[in-house]
């Protein structure tokens, strides 16, 4: 267990039961496929957002167990869907679900996670939370289909870049940290903040780890955004700041979708400081996150947030 699962280890535990219990459907494919992604592992980062963001605030509620399964469960439809549109054939070291069941299961299944987050969040009979949570949700879809248009898209710039992963990703964070605050009626301004920055960083992060990561690490087939088509910023600033033969190496295969030239594309994308760039955006974006803390009361939960802000570029350090 990690340090920051540690410190909420008691709600960690109550948390990943109610994922369990609300797993529960009378069709047994639902409850294979829901139960094959969610214990695939991950961090839960984002339930464990929830609940350190509501503890830092001084919330003495349950409900923040409750918002921290809904979440998961909106993250994980995100996931199985996201792997149907890539035709993704690995995640967190194992098959998808769309490999192992098909696509049309993985996507109703992953209707069905949305639905019950949703029948939770009217078990909590909050309305402002319910507001938060239909707006990210509105907002993460967005992004999908903004990454799916942008595919194929050499010319994708950065400024582009990071709206599609604020929405496909940050936003996600966002809504968990500022409904564990909204819970205990204070400091959501402070919260969104740390939200989006650590899930910025959390995601121009990830897309490093593409192009310097292993399986092992990463979970997932390295080159994988090169072969979908998507430009990630890594190879934006190679693009940009590479000679014109490498640029057009790489729109080459952005647009043609195919990682055949991934050796050399990796090298440039290295040599250009593309990897060096995006490690320091990353690490700006942690920096923001922290700082968005400074005017909360000092505690063990907003240290670990701090914690957990640098966690999120560990990887790639």
């Amino acid at each position: 267990m990690l340090p920051f699962q540690q410190a909420v280890e008691n709600e960690f535990s109550e948390v990943n039961k109610l994922i369990v219990s609300q797993l529960h459907s009378d069709v047994g494919l639902v409850e294979n496929i829901g139960h094959y992604i969610i214990d695939a592992g991950g961090k839960r980062l984002r339930p464990v957002v929830v609940l350190l963001s509501a503890l830092a605030n001084g919330y003495q509620g349950v409900d923040h167990l409750k918002m921290a399964a809904v979440i998961e469960f909106i993250h994980t439809a995100t996931l199985l869907h996201d792997d149907v549109v890539d035709v993704a054939s690995l995640r967190r070291g194992r098959q998808t679900a769309n490999a192992q069941w098909g696509n049309a299961p993985s996507v109703l299944v992953g209707d069905f996670l949305y639905s019950r987050a949703f029948q939770m969040l009217v078990e909590i009979e909050h309305m402002p939370i319910m507001s938060v949570m239909a707006n990210a949700t509105n907002v993460i879809s967005e992004g999908e289909v903004q990454q799916m248009a942008n595919a194929g898209n050499p010319d994708i710039s950065e400024e582009i870049y990071r709206q599609v992963i604020y929405r496909k990703t940050a936003k996600l964070f966002e809504a968990a940290a500022q409904v564990g605050a909204c819970l205990a009626g204070k400091n959501q301004d402070a919260m969104i903040a740390y939200g989006k920055h650590l899930g910025l960083a959390f995601q121009i992060a990830d897309d490093v780890l593409d192009y310097q990561g292993d399986i092992e690490v990463t979970g997932k087939n390295i080159g994988s955004d090169l072969a979908e088509g998507k430009m990630t910023l890594p190879l934006i600033f190679a693009r940009d700041n590479a000679g014109s033969e490498h640029a057009d190496l790489i729109r080459k295969a952005i647009a043609g979708k195919t990682a055949d030239d991934f050796g050399t594309i990796l090298q440039v994308v290295n040599t250009s400081g593309g990897l060096s760039y995006s490690r320091q955006q990353a690490a700006k974006e942690v920096e923001l996150a922290k700082h968005a803390l400074v005017g909360m009361p000092d505690g063990e939960y907003k240290h670990v947030l701090l914690d957990l802000a640098e966690f999120s570029i560990s990887r790639v350090s």
